[in-house]
């Protein structure tokens, strides 16, 4: 996919007075009513800067949860610290098309989160209508959810004339330089849930020089090969893996940390010396600079899921390992999710060359190149 092919905002002619269906990724964790990570929101704040100078009335669109229950006055508690943003807490009334009406150029108003209508995500003709009925023009700046063919994402895209946002156009242009990298190139993938990244796992043995396994999926690997591996985790999966083991690109954790029921402090130990009680629980210091070797004579590394149970404390390893990328030269990419949280948490954004917002949409856009918010942008024919 050829980013200069995709229509941006930049591309809408004489914003002043146009009204402009904005779909943003607001979804972001919330406790006790108060934001914990705020990354995905400062980094949608340009294309909003950009529409309230030129001039546009802006409808903001997100979700927030998985469900109905979660609703986002406290984003817009967090805007109204920067710029006057109104909200509508139930855009299905006569009311909502009053409260657009009546913004003034250059205004901005939030409506609650869209899950509170099922048709959403069911990604219904009739709502996706419904949510075009507000604007002009419709923006999707909200790359975290672009692989989800939702009402808000996909189907409103048939009724207005539609562009990406600045957020992202950066996320495909950093993205795209994992499709054809830079050699030597270092592919890290982290976490669990095999079955949805064995895509990647086999894409970027083809493409990456190292392919390094970490988290849940170390165990998995560890297990498939009769590894003793105690009460670790291991993900229900129905392929072998020790076969791409064999090629040789595939770099696998030489010592972990372990943590057993009762214990009060963990302990590292090397792969023969895992006991039947022991529970793996992170990536061990000797494993951190193998990698750190790597990442010496590395052009690209590319990452996606933290090496351990970080929730939980035991971010060491991630930690150990993103500051070695720091130190590094080679041009770094982080896939969003659970690592962009601990990359806010450290405060070393600035250091890396690019942390995408994106999930489940960073690992379909390295996985296929495409997602379905983008390419129905790129079918629009209102334009």
């Amino acid at each position: 996919m050829k980013q200069q092919i995709i229509p941006t905002v930049k591309d809408i002619k004489n914003l002043k007075g146009k009204r402009v269906v904005l779909r943003l990724d607001f979804n972001v964790p919330i406790k006790n009513g108060k934001i914990v990570e705020t990354m995905r929101i400062d980094r949608a704040m340009p294309t909003v800067e950009y529409l309230v100078k030129k001039k546009a009335r802006v409808i903001i669109l997100s979700h927030i949860g998985k469900d109905a229950s979660s609703s986002l006055m406290p984003v817009v508690q967090y805007l109204n610290k920067n710029m006057k943003v109104g909200f509508v807490p139930n855009f299905r009334t006569e009311s909502a098309h009053a409260v657009v009406d009546g913004l003034a150029e250059g205004g901005v108003v939030v409506f609650e989160n869209l899950r509170i209508d099922t048709r959403e995500e069911e990604n219904d003709p009739a709502f996706a209508k419904f949510l075009a009925s507000f604007g002009d023009v419709y923006v999707n700046d909200a790359f975290a959810v672009s692989h989800r063919a939702h009402a808000s994402v996909v189907g409103i895209t048939k009724y207005l004339p539609s562009y990406i946002g600045f957020l992202v156009a950066d996320e495909i242009k950093h993205l795209s330089l994992a499709l054809k990298p830079k050699h030597p190139f270092l592919f890290i993938l982290g976490g669990a849930k095999f079955e949805t990244k064995m895509p990647l796992m086999k894409k970027f043995m083809k493409i990456a020089d190292y392919v390094f396994a970490g988290g849940v999926l170390a165990n998995d690997f560890f297990h498939d090969g009769g590894i003793e591996i105690g009460k670790s985790f291991v993900d229900k999966y129905n392929f072998k893996l020790t076969p791409l083991l064999k090629k040789g690109k595939v770099i696998l954790p030489t010592d972990v940390v372990v943590k057993n029921e009762g214990d009060k402090k963990s302990s590292v130990k090397h792969l023969n010396e895992i006991l039947p009680e022991d529970n793996i629980v992170d990536v061990g210091p000797e494993t951190i600079k193998n990698l750190t070797l790597i990442l010496k004579k590395t052009k690209l590394v590319v990452w996606n899921g933290p090496l351990g149970y970080y929730e939980e404390g035991f971010d060491k390893g991630t930690t150990a390992l993103l500051r070695s990328i720091t130190e590094s030269r080679a041009t770094s990419i982080i896939g969003g999710g659970d690592t962009a949280v601990i990359v806010e948490k450290l405060g070393i954004e600035k250091k890396l060359s690019f942390v995408s917002t994106g999930g489940g949409a960073t690992l379909d856009y390295l996985a296929d190149g495409k997602l379905p918010g983008i390419e129905a942008i790129m079918k629009c024919k209102k334009r």
